[in-house]
This record gives C-alpha cells, sequence and structure tokens, in this order.
C-alpha cells in the first residue's frame, strides 16, 4: 500500500477531487467564447442523445415508475457519458465553478460569463438536436407518442415542484461528475457517471438541459404544450439546479476540504 494511497484503492481521494475541481473551474473560466460556446452545443446535443435514447427505451412502457425507469436511466447517462469522456461544457456540472468563485480563484463576472454562454450553447444544441429527429420521421410513430407525454407531464408540474426537483437532480449530476474527478480511467469515469444519473432519472427529478431537449421534441411531435409552459419549467428547473449543485455540492465541499 503506497503512501499516495493510503486507502489502496486506484482513486483520488475527496480533499483532492476538492482541488482537482476548483482548478478545472479556473481552466473553464479561462476559455474563449467561441471555444465555450462550441463545447457547449456540443454538450446540448449529447444530453439531447440521451434523451432521445430514453424516450425511445420508455415507448411501449409505464413512464412513470418501475423498472422500465431504471433502464431509461441507465440509457440516459450516455449524455453526461459523452459530455465528461468526448470533453463539452454542460451548465449544470459548471455550477460546480462556484468552489473556484468562493476562493475567489476566478472573478464572479468570469462564472457569470462562462454560465451565461454554456446555458446558451446548451439550448443550442439541445433544440437542435430536437429539430434533427423531427427530420427522421422517428416522431410521427410510437416514439413521438412516448415524447408528447413526457412533455406534458413536465409543463404540467407546479413552480414549486419543478424547482424542488430541480434541486434535487442537481445535486446527483454535480455528484456524479464529483465522483469523475476520482477515477484515474475512462472505464472509471463511466461507471462514476451511471448510478447517480440512473437515480435522479428513477426518480423523476428535473434536468433543465435535459428539458431543453426533451419539451421541444415533445412539442414537435405534436404535444399541446405552449412556449409559455415550456419556458416556465425551465426558469423554475434552471433556478433549482443552480442551488443544488452549487449550494448542496460545490459549497458543501469547499466548507470541508478547501477552507
Amino acid at each position: 500500500m503506497s503512501d499516495a494511497n493510503p486507502t489502496g484503492l486506484d482513486a483520488y481521494k475527496p480533499a483532492e477531487i476538492a482541488r482537482l475541481v476548483e482548478t478545472a473551474g479556473v481552466a473553464k473560466a479561462g476559455l474563449g467564447a467561441a471555444q465555450t460556446l462550441t463545447l457547449a452545443v456540443l454538450a446540448g446535443a449529447f444530453i439531447g442523445f440521451g434523451g432521445a435514447a430514453y424516450t425511445m427505451v420508455m415507448t411501449g412502457a409505464d413512464t412513470g415508475f418501475g423498472p422500465a425507469r431504471f433502464l431509461g436511466g441507465v440509457v440516459f447517462s450516455l449524455g453526461l457519458i459523452l459530455v465528461i469522456v468526448g470533453g463539452a461544457e454542460l451548465f449544470t456540472g459548471n455550477a460546480l465553478m462556484v468552489m473556484a468563485a468562493v476562493d475567489r480563484r476566478i472573478t464572479l463576472a468570469a462564472l457569470l460569463r462562462n454560465w451565461g454562454l454554456v446555458y446558451l450553447g446548451n439550448l443550442l444544441g439541445a433544440v437542435g438536436l430536437a429539430l434533427a429527429f423531427a427530420l427522421t420521421g422517428l416522431l410521427d410513430g410510437l416514439m413521438g407518442d412516448t415524447a408528447q407525454a413526457i412533455a406534458r407531464g413536465k409543463a404540467a408540474l407546479d413552480p414549486g415542484a419543478a424547482f424542488m426537483r430541480g434541486v434535487l437532480c442537481n445535486a446527483m449530476v454535480c455528484l456524479a461528475v464529483w465522483l469523475t474527478f476520482a477515477a484515474r480511467t475512462a472505464a472509471g469515469k463511466i461507471l462514476a457517471i451511471l448510478w447517480p444519473i440512473s437515480a435522479f432519472v428513477l426518480l423523476g427529478l428535473e434536468h433543465s438541459v435535459a428539458n431543453m431537449y426533451l419539451i421541444p421534441q415533445g412539442m414537435l411531435a405534436g404535444a399541446e404544450v405552449t412556449p409559455g409552459a415550456a419556458l416556465a419549467n425551465l426558469f423554475w428547473v434552471t433556478l433549482g439546479n443552480i442551488l443544488g449543485g452549487a449550494g448542496g455540492v460545490a459549497l458543501a465541499y469547499r466548507f470541508a476540504y478547501l477552507r
């Protein structure tokens, strides 16, 4: 058992993860606008691919409960796997950048600049992929019926429920991202992603970037969801995602390991 790994595990320890996450936040803040936006568009599309796969898996199954929902979560994990292993900028994961801002390694302006560019890029990538799937004809059949049901369910959430589901969701997403920093291999990162992401989907929690794909997908399939209802869902879920990721995970770990 080496001094570098006193636990005997081939993984970074929590205090090391905290420093790695903070350093990554500094690097993200330093990216140019064009690079940040490009990587954010990719991340929106990547999460959208996970959403499309989830929609197909749930076609013919009960979208609300049961083992099928867990399988849908496993499939949906594709999105974050592509983001983390492939490399892209995801708004919800970037909530962890708050650690670097609190320690004044990046400015508040740099943090908000990154969040704004990444949120816009994620939206463009997700909606663009929804439009692409509409052109495939896949949404004209049973997959389209499932897409409509998913979009209607999200739009029907009241603000309090959407907000709280957003809080809990991004706590899980940021924990998944946190765990990927512990892993030293791509396989380890994939395994770290699978369980928290599968759990949040199983539990019916709300992810703003996923909804940027899933709600437009349902609308394009014919769901009677108004743009106002779609934007209201995104507003409350986004606020919840920020609180759950930045406050529930980033600040807690910063207090524990970087004071």
